[in-house]
């Protein structure tokens, strides 16, 4: 396993994490979870992400259990949450003082931990003024209860804001970002996010590297029933990702390009995402240890993406963000 800092931080967090969204709580039970966590711990993963809006709180208290049942050294590991459904009352979500402190709380409860290493704003909200939210995870920070803060899914835009009021007010700032990152979705990764690396040294943990499974190839032929995709209250996700604009086409070409490199379609793929060297870790998201043995494997792989085959990569995708023009 390597090992990258979250962005400028003095951090070292895996290049491959461990995520619990669909899977803890919903596919993976406390005797799975535990098989599962340790055997990441054990190949070199020291970061594993949770949130409270992931099953209503259970994924967090699964993977908490888990944890204090594997008797790890709080030293030797990274956990996340994230603020923002944490209920369906007013005073239950968003990212008002309130509820920011209300869920950072709860969330230390249930993972039984005395501290969050990240703590993420998982939306923006509009209702609330930026300055508040800074203000909250500030304070969060110099109390110990959090160690770093970012972002989920906030545009270039709201995470300049952010930062600016934290510097005008001598507040901490945020220092990672969490967006959607694969060779489906990258312009906000590549082209929007671009000048906010050097600027404050944002670092990146980017979920879904497989595009919800359809860099893995098996929705070629349809949805099979044991995928996320099929599962009850997930339609929405199987309508987004299969509707009349979806990327089959694309993928059969990345399978075949995959093929004659004797690569798996999924660990070209994982490759993809680490050769950005903005990235500080992709999170895995597995309901089976099998699953996580396999993509442990691409990292032994990575060379088979050489520049020319990144090229070729671009070229199916048509999708590379254009560079910065120079007048």
């Amino acid at each position: 396993m390597q090992y990258r800092r979250l962005g400028q931080s003095g951090l070292q967090i895996s290049e491959l994490s461990l995520g619990s969204w669909v899977t803890f709580g919903k596919q993976v039970d406390l005797a799975d979870a535990k098989n599962i966590m340790a055997h990441a711990y054990d190949a070199g993963i020291n970061f594993f992400d949770n949130a409270e809006g992931y099953e209503a709180g259970e994924s967090e208290r699964l993977m908490g259990q888990a944890i204090a049942d594997l008797g790890w050294s709080r030293d030797s590991y990274v956990v996340s949450s994230k603020v923002f459904w944490g209920g369906d009352k007013p005073t239950q979500r968003g990212l008002s003082r309130k509820h920011v402190f209300d869920a950072c709380h709860a969330a230390l409860s249930r993972l039984q931990v005395d501290y969050l290493d990240l703590y993420y704003c998982h939306r923006p909200d509009i209702d609330t003024s930026i300055y508040e939210t800074v203000r909250a995870m500030h304070d969060l920070v110099s109390q110990g209860k959090v160690m770093y803060w970012g972002t989920s899914e906030w545009s270039a835009q709201q995470i300049t804001e952010a930062w600016a009021v934290a510097k005008a007010e001598n507040l901490i700032a945020p220092v990672m970002e969490q967006p959607q990152y694969n060779m489906l979705h990258r312009d906000k990764v590549e082209s929007e996010f671009a000048p906010l690396y050097p600027l404050m040294g944002l670092g990146i943990t980017s979920f879904s590297p497989l595009a919800s499974g359809l860099l893995t190839g098996k929705y070629l032929n349809g949805v099979p029933q044991d995928s996320r995709l099929a599962l009850p209250g997930y339609e929405w996700l199987r309508d987004m990702l299969m509707g009349e604009n979806n990327k089959l086409e694309q993928i059969r070409q990345l399978n075949d390009l995959a093929g004659s490199l004797d690569i798996p379609l999924h660990h070209l793929a994982l490759n993809w995402c680490l050769a950005n060297a903005n990235v500080s870790s992709i999170i895995l998201g597995v309901s089976k240890l099998a699953q996580l043995e396999d993509n442990l494997q691409a990292v032994t792989l990575a060379d088979r993406l050489t520049p020319e085959v990144m090229t070729q990569i671009d070229d199916i995708l048509a999708n590379k963000p254009a560079d910065p023009v120079r007048w």
